[in-house]
C-alpha cells in the first residue's frame, strides 16, 4: 500500500498505481468536476497519473494560481488543432508557454497574417465546446516517426530524432488531434475556458538559426477568467501609451539609429534625467562607498582568469592589436574593482571596503532582442563591490537591503518581492561553499520579511544564482502593475580567490575576502527605461528635465521673462522660456505634450505686478500668485527625497 497526506495533513492507504482521479472521486464526485490536475510533492501531474509511492497531494481547482501555465499549455494544443482544421497541410513545430500566454510555430507555404485570427479563435472555441478529453499514451520512437512520417509532420519526425534512442515518447491526444508533448494537462479541453486572445503573429526560423525554414509564429493569452483577461489587455493598452520609445521621442529625450545599434543617443534632455538619477544615487553612496573607475578595456587574460572568457566570451566585444595582444570591452566591472582592491595591502581593519562605480559597460544582445532603453549594448552599471570578512557578509547584506529599498521608496515603488536565487547546474566553487553561502542567504532572506512586518514579499528561485554564487534578485512592480528586476547582491566566495586577493587577518594570517557585488538600478538606462513608463512621463519635479517652462502671451512681457527664469536658474530650477510669437494655447498644448510638470503663463497684468500664473501639467486650472510665492513652491517640491530627509 501506499500513502497520501492531504493538505488537512490527514493521511490516506491506497493500492499502488491508483491514479488522482480515483482518489478525488473517491472523496466526493462534485470535487472531481472541479479538479483539473494533481500536485504530488509539489509536482504538478496529470489528475490521471497513476500514483506509485507515499506523496502529499493536493488537488488543482482551475483557479488554482498553479493550473494557469496548464490553462495556457493546453489552449496552445487548441491553437494547432484549429490551425491544422481549418488549413489542412500546414505542419506544428512546438508550442510552449511563455510570461502571460503561450505560443505555436508553424510551417506553411503562405504564412498566417492577422487577418486569419478571427477564424482561428472560432474555431478554437468550437473545440473548447467540444471538451474532449486529454488523454496520454506512451509511443516509441519507430512508431512515433512512422505516425509523424505519413501525416507530413517532416518538424516533429526531426524533433523525435533529437529524443535520445530507447526513450519512450508521451503523446496528448484531443478526440482525434494529438501532439507530441512533456505535459501535463489538464483534464479536457473544455477546462480552457474563453479568456483567451491571439495577439499577434511573427516570422521565426526553427529552432531559432536563420540558416533553418522561417515559420509563422502565433502569440496568444489566456487567462483563469474574463475579468483577469480584460485587466491584462487593458494593462497592455496602458502600457503601449507608456511606452518610453514613444515618450522619448514626445519628450526629445534620446534616440536610436542604425549605425549605432543597441546604444543610446541622449538628446539634452534626456541627458539631464540621466545625470539626475546618477546624482542622486552618488548622494546615496557618499557616505559609506569610495567611488572608483576601472579601465574600459584589459587583456584577455585577465577575464580568462575571472572565469568571464569561459562563461561569458559570447556576449563580449573583443578586439585584436597589431602586436596580436586580445583586449575586451568590460562587460562587467567586478575583475577590474579586486585589481583595485589588491593594490596595497590590506588589513582586516580595512573591511568592509565598499567600492562603487558608475561604470559603462558593453555586452553583445542578438539585434531581435534589444528593445529601446530596456535592452541594449552599452549601458552604464550603477555597480559596487563590497570586500568584508565571512562574519561582516549578513550584515552587509543586510545594509544593502536597506538601501536598495530606500531608493526604490524615493521612486514610488512600493511592491516590492526579494527572491533568492540558488546554486544553478553549471557554477564554480566547491558544494560546501555553496552550503555556507546559501544558508547565510537564507538567513537574511528571512530577516528582510521579518523586518518590513511582511511588506517585503520573498521568494526562492532554485537554480537560478550567478556561476560564482547565490544571490538576491530585486523586483519592483510598476504603476501599472508589471514586474521589473533590477537590483541584485550576489555573494562571491569565488573571484577574490582566482586573483589571489587577500587581506592580513587579526592572527597574522593571510585570509580570502568574500566579495558581494551589488546593483541598485542595474542598468541606469533601463532603470530610466522603467522610470519614464512607470510616470508615463510625468516626472516628480525632482527628477523631470525641465521642470517649468516660461510662457508668454504677449511681447510685452518678454523682458519680464527672462527675469523670472534667472530667478527660477538661480534658485536652482531647471527652466526654459517660450517667448515665440505662437497663441498661449498652442504653447501650452506643446509643452503639455513635452510632459512639463509646470508652466508659468506670464502677460503683461504678471509683468506689471511681478507675478506669474502657475499651470501644472494635467490640469486646466491657473493659479495666480506672486514669483516669489512660485518660485518657493516649486524649489520645495523640486528638492529630491533623500536632501529633504538630510534637512529633516
Amino acid at each position: 500500500m501506499i500513502s497520501l497526506t492531504f493538505p488537512d495533513g490527514a493521511s490516506r492507504q491506497y493500492e499502488p498505481g491508483t491514479t488522482g482521479r480515483a482518489v478525488v472521486e473517491g472523496i466526493a464526485k462534485s470535487l472531481a468536476k472541479k479538479t483539473v490536475a494533481m500536485a504530488l510533492d509539489g509536482v504538478v501531474c496529470d489528475l490521471a497519473d497513476p500514483i506509485t509511492r507515499d506523496a502529499k497531494i493536493e488537488f488543482l481547482m482551475r483557479e488554482d494560481p498553479r493550473a494557469l501555465e496548464l490553462i495556457r499549455h493546453d489552449c496552445a494544443h487548441v491553437l494547432a488543432e484549429a490551425v491544422q482544421e481549418l488549413f489542412p497541410g500546414t505542419q506544428v513545430t512546438i508550442g510552449p508557454v511563455i510570461e502571460n500566454g503561450f505560443y505555436y510555430d508553424f510551417a506553411r507555404e503562405t504564412p498566417f497574417t492577422t487577418d486569419d485570427l478571427a477564424a482561428i479563435e472560432k474555431k478554437m472555441r468550437e473545440i473548447i465546446a467540444r471538451d474532449a478529453p486529454f488523454v496520454k499514451e506512451e509511443w516509441t520512437r519507430d512508431q512515433a516517426k512512422e505516425i509523424f512520417a505519413a501525416k507530413g509532420e517532416a518538424y516533429k519526425v526531426e524533433l523525435v530524432d533529437a529524443i535520445p534512442p530507447g526513450e519512450n515518447l508521451k503523446i496528448y491526444r484531443q478526440g482525434e488531434w494529438f501532439d507530441l508533448c512533456r505535459g501535463p494537462h489538464m483534464t479536457s479541453t473544455g477546462k480552457v475556458g474563453n479568456a483567451f486572445k491571439l495577439m499577434k503573429v511573427a516570422g521565426a526560423y526553427w529552432r531559432g538559426d536563420s540558416n533553418n525554414p522561417m515559420l509563422t509564429r502565433i502569440y496568444g493569452t489566456a487567462w483563469a477568467s474574463d475579468a483577469d483577461l480584460q485587466s491584462y489587455l487593458t494593462q497592455l493598452e496602458e502600457a503601449e501609451k507608456r511606452d518610453h520609445r514613444k515618450l522619448g521621442r514626445e519628450m526629445d529625450l534620446f534616440h536610436f539609429q542604425e549605425e549605432g545599434p543597441g546604444v543610446v543617443f541622449w538628446h539634452a534632455k534626456g541627458w539631464t534625467l540621466f545625470q539626475q538619477l546618477i546624482s542622486y544615487m552618488r548622494r546615496r553612496l557618499a557616505d559609506d562607498y569610495e567611488e572608483v573607475n576601472a579601465p574600459q578595456i584589459l587583456d584577455k587574460s585577465l577575464w580568462e582568469t575571472s572565469g568571464h572568457w569561459g562563461w561569458y566570451r559570447e556576449n563580449m566585444f573583443v578586439t585584436q592589436t597589431e602586436d596580436e595582444r586580445v583586449f575586451a570591452i568590460k562587460p562587467m566591472n567586478c575583475p577590474g574593482h579586486v585589481q583595485i582592491f589588491k593594490h596595497g595591502l590590506k588589513s582586516y581593519r580595512d573591511l568592509p571596503l565598499r567600492m562603487a562605480e558608475f561604470g559603462a559597460v558593453s555586452r553583445y544582445e542578438p539585434s531581435g532582442a534589444l528593445h529601446g532603453l530596456m535592452r541594449v549594448r552599452a549601458f552604464t552599471q550603477d555597480d559596487a563591490h563590497v570586500f568584508c570578512t565571512e562574519d561582516q557578509m549578513a550584515a552587509e547584506c543586510l545594509k544593502i537591503n536597506d538601501l536598495i529599498l530606500s531608493t526604490y521608496a524615493d521612486f514610488g515603488f512600493g511592491q516590492i518581492v526579494v527572491k533568492l536565487s540558488t546554486r544553478p547546474e553549471k557554477r564554480v566553487g566547491t558544494d560546501a561553499m555553496w552550503d555556507h553561502a546559501e544558508e547565510v542567504m537564507e538567513r537574511v532572506l528571512k530577516q528582510i520579511e521579518a523586518q518590513s512586518g511582511g511588506r517585503i514579499k520573498t521568494a526562492i528561485n532554485p537554480g537560478e544564482g550567478a556561476f560564482y554564487g547565490p544571490k538576491f534578485e530585486y523586483v519592483l512592480r510598476d504603476a501599472i502593475g508589471r514586474d521589473w528586476q533590477c537590483g541584485t547582491t550576489q555573494v562571491d566566495f569565488n573571484l577574490p580567490e582566482r586573483f589571489g586577493a587577500f587581506y592580513v587577518d587579526a592572527d597574522g594570517q593571510k585570509k580570502t575576502p568574500v566579495m558581494i557585488h551589488r546593483a541598485i538600478c542595474g542598468s541606469m538606462e533601463r532603470f530610466a527605461g522603467i522610470l519614464i513608463e512607470h510616470f508615463a512621463g510625468h516626472f516628480p519635479l525632482w527628477i523631470a528635465p525641465v521642470q517649468a517652462v516660461v510662457c508668454t502671451i504677449t511681447s510685452e512681457a518678454d523682458n519680464y521673462a527672462h527675469e523670472v527664469a534667472a530667478a527660477a536658474r538661480k534658485a536652482g530650477l531647471r527652466i526654459e522660456i517660450d517667448a515665440r510669437n505662437e497663441k498661449i494655447n498652442y504653447k501650452v498644448r506643446e509643452h503639455s505634450l513635452a510632459k512639463v510638470p509646470a508652466i508659468l503663463v506670464l502677460g503683461k497684468r504678471e509683468a506689471a505686478e511681478r507675478a506669474v500664473n502657475m499651470r501644472r501639467l494635467g490640469s486646466q486650472n491657473q493659479t495666480a500668485m506672486s514669483l516669489d510665492e512660485a518660485l518657493a513652491a516649486l524649489v520645495a517640491e523640486a528638492t529630491p527625497p533623500d536632501l529633504v530627509r538630510a534637512q529633516g
